[in-house]
C-alpha cells in the first residue's frame, strides 16, 4: 500500500466522520425539539423530522452506520418480547384467525385505492398496488423488482409517503385522541422496574442468546430479522418463566434516536421528476387507508373488548417498530400490538407476492438489469 492510497484511505475516512457528526447532531437537534414541544414520539419523529428538512434545504450528504440502525432495532424488538406473557401468547392465539381476516380485509382495500390511483395519476396497475400494499418500505422497493410492470422509483416514492402519513398520524392520534392517564401514571414504575439489569453474567448468557437467534434470523432471510429475531428470543424466554434484565430507558431512547436517523435517511422525496403530481394522490391514498384501519380497529375493539388504543395500533398500517415503540409510549398492550403486526408483516411478504406473481407476472432478468442501467 503506497502512501498516497493511505493518504485517501485517511480523507476518506475524516470526510465519513465528520458526515456521521453532522448526523448524529441533526438527530439529537430534532428529538430535543420534539422533546420540548412534546411531540409524538419525540426521539423517533424528531430525527427523524430534522433530517429530512436538512437534507431537503442543503442537499449534504450525510451518513449513518448500518449497525446503528441494525442495534435499534434489536433494542426495540427485545423490549417488546418483555410484554409477553402466558396470558398474552393464549390471547394471541384466539386472535389468529381475526388476524387473517383484518389483514385480508387491509390488503384487499389497498388494491381498491390502487386501482382508483391507478385511474386518477394514469401509472400501471402494478405499480400502484405494489405503491399503497401496507408492507415495509424496503421490502415493497425490493419485491416490485421481481412484479412484471411495477416501476421500483414510483413503489418506492409511493411507499414513502404512505409511510410518512402513518408514523405521524398514528401516534398522534394514539397519543391524543384514544390515550387514557395510564401514559402518564405508570411512566414512574416502568423507569423502576426498567433500572433492574440482573447480574452481569446472566446479561452475557442473554446477550449471547439474542444475538445467535438474530443472526440465524438474518441468515434464513426472515423480513427485519433484526427486530423480529430480538423480539422472539425475550417473548418466548418472558412466556417460559426466564427472568431476563428490563432495558433502561436510556436504552429505549438511544434506539428511536438511531431508528428515526435510518428513516430520515431512507426518505427520498425527489426521485420522481412528476412527484408533485403524485404527491397529493400517495397522501389522501395513505390516509384513506389509515381511515380504514380506524374502522376495522373499532370492529376489533367492539368484538375483544380491548381498549381503542391497543386495537387501533394493531391494524394500522405501519411498520412493526413504530407501531411498536408507539404501544410502548401510550402503555398499550404491546404483546398484542406485535403480535398483529408480525402477522401482516409475514402474511404480506410471503402470501401476497405469490398472488402478485400469478396476477402480474413475474419481471425477467434481462428486463430488471435493462431498467437498471
Amino acid at each position: 500500500m503506497t502512501f498516497s492510497s493511505i493518504k485517501r484511505f485517511m480523507t476518506r475516512r475524516q470526510h465519513i466522520q465528520r458526515q456521521f457528526i453532522e448526523t448524529l447532531l441533526c438527530g439529537l437537534v430534532g428529538g430535543v425539539f420534539f422533546t420540548l414541544f412534546h411531540l409524538p414520539l419525540s426521539w423517533m419523529l424528531g430525527p427523524l423530522t430534522a433530517i429530512l428538512i436538512w437534507k431537503l434545504k442543503t442537499n449534504r450528504k450525510l451518513f449513518w452506520p448500518v449497525s446503528f440502525k441494525n442495534g435499534g432495532q434489536m433494542l426495540l424488538g427485545y423490549s417488546m418480547g418483555l410484554s409477553f406473557t402466558l396470558e398474552s401468547a393464549g390471547q394471541i392465539v384466539n386472535h389468529l384467525p381475526t388476524m387473517a381476516i383484518m389483514t385480508v380485509l387491509m390488503v384487499v382495500f389497498g388494491l381498491a385505492v390502487a386501482y382508483f390511483i391507478s385511474r386518477v395519476t394514469g401509472i400501471n396497475i402494478p405499480s400502484a398496488v405494489m405503491g399503497t400494499t401496507p408492507g415495509g418500505l424496503s421490502q415493497m422497493a425490493v419485491l416490485s423488482e421481481e412484479i412484471k410492470g411495477a416501476d421500483p422509483t414510483i413503489v418506492t416514492f409511493m411507499q414513502t409517503i404512505r409511510m410518512l402519513t402513518v408514523i405521524f398520524t398514528v401516534p398522534a392520534l394514539s397519543i391524543h385522541a384514544f390515550s387514557r392517564d395510564a401514559a402518564t401514571s405508570n411512566l414512574s414504575n416502568d423507569i423502576g422496574t426498567q433500572m433492574e439489569y440482573g447480574s452481569f453474567f446472566q446479561i452475557l448468557i442473554i446477550i449471547a442468546i439474542v444475538l445467535t437467534v438474530t443472526l440465524l434470523s438474518v441468515a434464513i432471510k426472515f423480513p427485519t430479522p433484526w427486530i423480529i429475531g430480538p423480539l422472539l428470543t425475550s417473548a418466548i424466554l418472558t412466556v417460559s418463566g426466564v427472568e431476563i434484565p428490563q432495558l433502561p430507558t436510556v436504552l429505549i431512547l438511544i434506539a428511536q434516536l438511531c431508528l428515526g436517523v435510518y428513516l430520515g435517511l431512507g426518505i427520498k422525496i425527489n426521485m420522481l421528476t412528476n412527484w408533485r403530481k403524485l404527491l397529493p394522490y400517495s397522501f389522501v391514498s395513505g390516509i384513506m387507508i389509515v381511515g380504514f384501519a380506524f374502522g376495522l380497529s373499532y370492529c376489533l375493539h367492539t368484538l375483544y373488548h380491548i381498549d381503542m388504543t391497543t386495537a387501533f395500533l394493531c391494524i394500522a398500517p405501519g411498520g412493526l417498530p413504530e407501531m411498536g415503540v408507539t404501544a410502548h409510549t401510550v402503555h398499550a398492550d404491546v404483546s398484542m400490538v406485535a403480535a398483529y403486526q408480525l402477522f401482516r408483516v409475514f402474511f404480506i411478504l410471503f402470501i401476497v407476492p405469490i398472488f402478485l406473481r400469478k396476477i402480474f407476472g413475474k419481471q425477467k432478468v434481462d428486463e430488471r438489469s435493462i431498467k437498471s442501467v
